[in-house]
């Protein structure tokens, strides 16, 4: 959420702190977690990857829970607070806003309602068993425990699906704009004709990357994934690279985020996928007419409607105490309901009573070949992302996947819409089969990389703008990322493993991109008295928009640009470019005597004691995006994670590489793979991942049973 809604959510509790009781803090339940009816094994490699062998699917859920436990529990515990709405009990007022939303939406009433109705007794027992994973965790560390929410349950695993998705797609920032002082967009007249235009974000730092090559396009007839996923690099969206292998049939290798019992991206022996956001319209704010005779009643279709009502507490730490916050939450025909001052608002969303996101994950690992996968994607439980697939077989796929409202044509759907008339409650979303999507197509490639599906590759298979209505809200923008792929895959038709390789860590800024676009701006502008600045404009003429880590020119470049197109990208109105050109030029001169800056001195990871210089930059193909500029340095905090490049020969056998930024072990600093990594992540270098039992048993590190850790 933007800072000043936070603080408006703040204000808002602290009306309910008079009057309020307390109750002082509880201690964790007695957890009874028998560890011998799973069998499960847990070997580390020697990067410190998990690999979870087990009898049954559950079994290794079981064990992936502890050894991420092992990792990184400290966030694990934080986002089961989260899901819970239980944040502000450990961390108080600042994080009660978090709390207020999952009732709101009614997270833990689907969640309830629906659990042993819509899920599979198999995806029931997966959470079950990740739970008990975790609980056992909990059971030997007792230390640990920040509240008294243990043990969980596979309730509050699916409920963390649940819970998070929609904000992938920014439903935090719809609701946060109605915490403002006053309505933020006026009310959609019908109106004759489309007036929505299709949504545009600038080429910005933040995003992901997938693209695949087939036999058609590969020298040798091989077939290539990109899994190239951008993530902040900590907190509760962190990858955690795992492997998992049961009997049943489930052996995949990929990424986590804490919470999850399945691989969120990542692939088999026989296919993989990964995942990029995308920026469809998801979520709807309608103004209610309220009664004015009943403040719970609102008028549909000419009729007074009443508003579902209901009280909760949130309980809030203040100081030693724990505060209950009695919140009033309220429910219409198009769901959750918010008062405030300038008007009463109902929030409508894609998937807004789904729960099956993680039975959908769950059986795209399971899938082997591309009609089962396909047939997981079909469920449409998952209510966004790119997806990009490829497999032994030489298949490649590019999915805009997408619970798309159909909306009635000729509102100005980004405005906010009436709420008084049941035409603008929307109930069904566009068929799987009309999304977006593209297989095998001629080119031999396809590449996402946060950007429109209507240039995804070149020749004519791309989806066509005009097959999709304005209230859909698709993207037509292109990352500087995309542009690069699409250039450089789109130029050579006998593409080398090598060659991709190399193209994933591509540091080039297109000449169409929009950081060149603002370049040429500043270096039209007249020359300066100041020789600092006419310094700066000679490095900047002379910068070949290259990120490596040597370049001279990178440094001026990216930070005259950068605070631009990171504005642009958050909704604020940008800076100057010319006064953020000045500013970036006299800070470097003050801290560095000279405008030409080895890349690598400014660009930096820092990582315990670590400090190393890095290439890359916002939005290029290895992307590292970095804080704001201070002492001389922008320290990386997201942009490329977990990495795995994937390839099937032409006789169907796979190998991959992946990498990690830091390492397996995300909070322990006293761990060796605290940053292991880290070198290779900055030479721009890979691991091996091994999946086969004895191949991994050649790089063998640790073997236990969870509970039963013991060194080699």
């Amino acid at each position: 959420m933007r800072r000043s809604a936070i603080r408006a959510f703040y204000g808002f509790f602290l009306l309910f702190l008079l009057g309020c009781s307390t109750t002082g803090g509880g201690k964790t339940k007695q957890l009874a977690v028998d560890p011998n009816k799973y069998d499960v094994k847990i070997l580390r490699d020697t990067w410190g990857v998990p690999h979870v062998f087990g009898a049954t699917d559950a079994d290794v859920a079981f064990g992936l829970a502890y050894a991420h436990a092992e990792d990184d529990f400290e966030t694990m515990q934080d986002v089961l607070l989260a899901t819970r709405g239980e944040l502000a009990s450990v961390y108080g007022r600042r994080t009660a806003p978090n709390d207020y939303l999952v009732r709101l939406l009614r997270i833990w009433d689907s969640v309830n309602e629906k659990y042993e109705t819509d899920l599979s007794p198999e995806t029931r027992a997966l959470c079950e068993a990740y739970a008990e994973g975790v609980n056992y965790y909990v059971s030997l560390h007792p230390s640990v425990v920040k509240a008294d929410m243990f043990p969980v349950s596979g309730k509050d695993i699916v409920a963390g699906f649940a819970y998070k998705v929609p904000l992938f797609f920014g439903l935090d920032r719809d609701l946060a704009e109605l915490y403002g002082t006053e309505r933020k967009h006026a009310i959609s007249a019908k109106i004759a004709s489309h007036a929505r235009p299709f949504s545009f974000l600038p080429a910005c730092e933040f995003g992901s990357n997938t693209f695949a090559v087939g036999p058609a396009r590969s020298t040798d007839g091989k077939t290539h994934l990109a899994i190239n996923s951008h993530q902040p690099w900590e907190g509760p969206v962190t990858w955690y690279e795992a492997h998992v292998h049961s009997n049943e049939g489930w052996d995949v290798a990929g990424g986590i985020f804490p919470g999850s019992p399945i691989i969120l991206l990542g692939h088999n022996h026989h296919l993989g996928w990964a995942s990029t956001v995308n920026w469809p319209d998801l979520a709807d704010i309608y103004v209610l007419d309220i009664n004015p005779k009943n403040p719970y009643q609102y008028l549909m279709d000419g009729e007074w409607k009443d508003l579902e009502k209901r009280i909760e507490p949130i309980r809030v730490k203040i100081g030693p105490f724990l505060i209950n916050v009695k919140q009033e939450f309220l429910w219409s025909e198009y769901g959750p309901v918010v008062r405030r001052p300038h008007g009463t608002y109902a929030i409508r969303y894609a998937g807004i009573d789904d729960i099956r996101q993680v039975e959908q994950w769950y059986r795209m690992n399971k899938a082997r070949t591309f009609s089962e996968w396909l047939d997981a994607m079909r469920m449409m439980s998952i209510p966004m992302f790119n997806f990009g697939y490829a497999d032994r077989e030489g298949n490649i796929y590019y999915l805009y996947n997408a619970l798309l409202p159909l909306r009635v044509e000729g509102y100005d759907w980004k405005q906010y819409m009436p709420g008084n008339t049941s035409e603008t409650l929307w109930t069904e979303y566009l068929p799987f089969d009309r999304l977006p999507q593209m297989l095998n197509p001629s080119s031999g490639f396809f590449q996402n990389c946060n950007s429109t599906p209507f240039q995804t590759t070149i020749g004519p298979e791309n989806p066509r703008l005009r097959d999709y209505s304005p209230v859909f809200g698709l993207e037509t923008h292109m990352t500087n990322r995309a542009l690069r792929a699409l250039e450089l895959f789109g130029s050579d038709d006998s593409i080398t493993e090598q060659e991709f390789y190399a193209y994933k860590f591509d540091l080039q800024y297109s000449e169409k991109s929009e950081l060149a676009k603002c370049l040429r701006q500043i270096l039209e502008s007249a020359p300066s008295d100041d020789p600092v600045i006419n310094e700066a404009l000679q490095v900047l003429r002379a910068w070949d928009l290259q990120t490596d880590a040597e370049n001279t020119g990178a440094a001026i470049g990216v930070l005259s640009v950068y605070p631009v197109l990171r504005a642009k990208h958050d909704g604020k109105e940008p800076p100057d470019l010319m006064q953020t050109f000045v500013k970036a030029a006299h800070e470097l001169k003050r801290t560095y005597g000279r405008i030409d800056v080895p890349w690598s001195t400014v660009n930096r990871m820092r990582r315990g004691e670590l400090d190393i210089g890095l290439s890359g930059g916002p939005d290029v193909l290895h992307a590292v995006n970095g804080g704001s500029f201070q002492d001389g340095c922008m320290t990386a905090v997201a942009g490329d994670s977990l990495v795995l490049l994937v390839t099937w020969d032409a006789d169907g056998k796979i190998s991959s590489r992946s990498i990690h930024q830091y390492g397996s072990a995300t909070l322990d600093k006293d761990s060796p793979h605290y940053a292991d990594q880290a070198p290779l992540f900055a030479r721009c270098e890979m691991k091996p991942v091994w999946m086969d039992e004895a191949e991994i048993r050649k790089h063998l590190e640790r073997e236990y049973r969870p509970g039963e850790e013991t060194t080699k």
